[in-house]
């Protein structure tokens, strides 16, 4: 009978740690393999960590409720038919357990735990190019990923295909996300009714409800935000009537041609992500002292969930589509968010936020910056109004539909100035429509 230990999974690019929510085995279990072990969460994804081999549990290192690293032990199998030399190999390795047979095994004990950051770095760099150093740079992948492609190179080393090749499956093999909220709202525990027993008492009766782990997380972020950045909002009217006109006479050709409903939001997304692409400082973050530009504009859509919870899927390199690739991505993205069907990468790497108030009738707002961004767009919604129009004949009244815009910027990276261009020119482009803007 030998041991195997089950490590903590890397679970994406700045996941340090993850809390054990439930055990779903206890000591003298027996297991299958890929059997779902414990059940773990991020504050980007909820996730389980499967068995590596058929075996009985032998001890689990963690409660409920505590934080191993990534790469701890957290579980202890008593496995048959491994050597002891065998069962010390890690079983996040990546290697076939056929590969395992026979290999020389170092005295030195392995244990991904030990290592250091900077270990692993100057491993992974050891077999790998510049070349393919700068892309998984560009393309946000982390050490630890890079170790898990299989190179197809001399000595096993990772080419630029490999590379290619793992970036355009990277989606595909990322299975689950922060989500199932819904039905873990349905198992959180349930709201408590409080009554006061004196009924003379000027005490009245009150509802404890508990957060569910969504919501919690949500209120985590925000004040996180703000504690981060220098929060300023500026605001600005826009005259949106072109707009309107053209998406209410076009809106039925457009989704009997494309299959896709065509909104407002879709038409001021495209304009957001064309001023935003002339204005980069508002699609950047902030490390340290140093500004960092993004290449690509990856815009977050915020979407309100059924149960009253928000979301942000993201749209990645949204200066590439036009209206209609954008409508779509909108469409389908929001659609998955509300059936609780998003992936992680999905939710993640935005660059800008916009929202839309107007859904809800709300006129103007001061939404929180959506960490680590420096900017966030509130649409609010489109009403009539009495307005003076000037003409080369003189002013006049007339009914015009207007929207009033809010940009909540870090003032850290933005000044006012710039925001007041951002929103200016955005505003420019919005009254000038034309459908040869499409």
């Amino acid at each position: 009978m030998a041991e195997v230990k089950i490590l903590l999974p890397a679970m994406g690019e700045g996941v340090t740690e993850a809390k054990i929510t439930k055990w779903l085995v206890k000591p003298g279990d027996l297991v299958e393999e890929d059997q779902p072990l414990v059940e773990i969460a991020t504050d980007k994804v909820d996730s389980e960590v499967p068995s590596t081999s058929k075996g009985k549990v032998k001890q689990l290192l963690f409660n409920e409720g505590e934080s191993p690293r990534v790469g701890q032990t957290i579980c202890l199998l008593e496995v048959e038919g491994l050597s002891t030399e065998e069962s010390k190999t890690p079983a996040t390795s990546g290697e076939p357990k056929s590969a395992l047979k026979g290999k020389p095994v170092t005295k030195q004990p392995f244990e991904i735990a030990e290592k250091t950051e900077t270990e692993q770095e100057i491993k992974t760099l050891r077999y790998t190019s510049p070349l393919v150093r700068n892309m998984a740079k560009q393309e946000n992948i982390t050490t630890e990923e890079l170790e898990k492609i299989e190179g197809t190179g001399l000595d096993g080393r990772i080419t630029k295909d490999d590379l290619l090749k793992y970036i355009e499956n990277r989606s595909n093999r990322i299975s689950q996300i922060e989500a199932e909220a819904k039905e873990r709202i349905q198992t959180e525990t349930p709201m408590q009714f409080t009554t006061p027993t004196d009924t003379t008492s000027s005490v009245l009766a009150y509802e404890v409800v508990p957060m569910d782990r969504m919501r919690r997380l949500i209120a985590d972020h925000m004040v996180r935000s703000k504690q981060t950045s220098a929060h300023v909002a500026s605001f600005i009217e826009v005259d949106v009537t072109n707009i309107v006109s053209w998406r209410d006479a076009n809106k039925d050709k457009f989704q009997k041609t494309h299959g896709e409903k065509l909104t407002l939001t879709h038409l001021f997304a495209q304009a957001t992500v064309a001023e935003v692409k002339r204005y980069p400082l508002l699609n950047s973050s902030v490390e340290g002292d140093n500004i960092i530009l993004k290449r690509d504009v990856n815009l977050g859509i915020a979407t309100a969930l059924p149960n009253g919870n928000l979301i942000v899927p993201v749209v990645k390199r949204a200066e590439t589509l036009n209206l209609i690739g954008i409508a779509k991505s909108i469409n389908d993205l929001a659609q998955r968010a509300r059936d609780n069907k998003l992936k992680p990468d999905e939710i993640a790497g935005g660059t800008f936020t916009i929202t839309n108030l107007g859904s809800f009738d709300t006129l103007t707002g001061t939404p929180i910056i959506n960490q680590p961004q420096v900017a966030i767009l509130a649409i609010g919604a489109v009403k009539k109004r009495p307005v003076v129009i000037e003409t080369p004949a003189g002013d006049m009244i007339a009914i015009r539909q207007i929207c009033i815009l809010s940009l909540s910027y870090d003032h850290r990276v933005i000044d006012g100035a710039l925001a007041g261009q951002f929103l200016k020119s955005l505003r420019n482009r919005l009254e000038s429509f034309s459908s040869s803007d499409i």
